[in-house]
């Protein structure tokens, strides 16, 4: 099995300057040492709007000293081997294969050492886009630093799913006609990686988090409805409706749950499926494709969205073009 990100390498060298140039160029800023200054270092890495992900290997005993970063958070997940590392707080902790992970405050001075066997998927994040998600999910806005505990627990259920979900990432990430190619499902799921990571490690807001989410008024809902059913067509999120509703994502979520029955995202997609047979419905089937038409509302893989239809309509959507 390959390296992951394969498809996007950055630098392989020997080279402890190219080595700590490239890591600078992609993450941060460091001063990098190794045991007699040799390395067999592999950096992989892409960045999309909301942050950049890349696998990361120095193949040998190094120490990477890095100051604070003051506008993004890095999120060490280790999947071979095991790092130490520690902070200008004097908090310490250990990251060991698959069983924990760290978290670099923008604030704080961090250390880490490698040992030669370590790997990681490192996760740079801004703090405007974790903030800004993590002020969608409680519904109110957030101006402090996301004060996360150094150490993450990738064993806990939510840690298994931040890691599933970066590996996942990472996995379609390399796949040709993946979600490197897809922006919509690309950006649905960084902002799950986000939210899993806000609910894997602990922090001021995880209380807030971790609180149920409040009722609503009968018929706050409607505007949203509304907007969702006008944009149909549109890129749209749950961060978006949640805005437009003048709540956060999880009261939006239980909302919908307790009016309709089911996720906001789940109806947006009934509501596509609905667009797509009105479509098909008068269209003529020797200068219309159902590709075309399913691509247009939001179905960009196509077997799904077969399936999806004679779910909800008992045919195939080729069979209501034909009609």
């Amino acid at each position: 099995m390959g390296q992951p990100l394969s498809r996007f390498p950055v630098v392989g060298t020997r080279s402890l300057e190219e080595a700590q140039d490239a890591v600078t160029r992609v993450y941060l800023q460091h001063d990098l040492t190794a045991r007699e200054d040799q390395v067999a270092m592999q950096l992989n890495a892409v960045t999309d709007r909301n942050f950049t992900l890349g696998y990361l290997t120095y193949g040998a005993q190094t120490e990477l000293v890095m100051p604070p970063t003051e506008d993004c958070y890095h999120v060490n997940l280790t999947t071979a081997g095991s790092t130490d590392a520690d902070r200008s707080d004097g908090a310490r902790t250990r990251t060991v294969a698959r069983v924990s992970g760290a978290v670099l405050n923008p604030k704080q001075r961090n250390t880490v050492r490698w040992t030669p066997d370590a790997e990681q998927l490192i996760l740079k994040i801004p703090r405007a886009s974790l903030e800004s998600h993590l002020g969608d999910l409680i519904g109110r806005s957030v101006a402090d630093v996301v004060d996360f505990d150094f150490g993450l627990d990738l064993t806990a259920p939510a840690g298994q799913s931040l890691l599933n979900s970066v590996e996942f990432l990472a996995r379609e990430l390399d796949r040709p006609g993946g979600l490197a190619e897809m922006p919509l499902a690309r950006e649905q799921l960084e902002a799950f990686v986000m939210t899993q990571l806000l609910h894997a490690g602990r922090h001021q807001f995880s209380d807030a988090l971790a609180a149920p989410a409040r009722a609503l008024e009968h018929g706050r809902l409607a505007p949203v409805v509304a907007f969702l059913e006008e944009h149909a067509d549109e890129a749209l999120t749950p961060q978006q409706l949640a805005r437009v509703g003048c709540m956060s994502v999880r009261t939006l979520h239980a909302a919908f749950q307790q009016q309709y029955g089911e996720s906001p995202m789940s109806y947006l997609r009934r509501v596509r499926l609905d667009r797509v047979r009105g479509e098909l419905v008068h269209a003529d089937p020797t200068t219309v494709r159902v590709t075309d038409v399913a691509v247009r509302w939001g179905f960009f893989h196509q077997s799904r969205f077969a399936q999806q239809y004679r779910d909800r309509f008992g045919e195939l959507p080729s069979a209501t073009l034909r009609h």
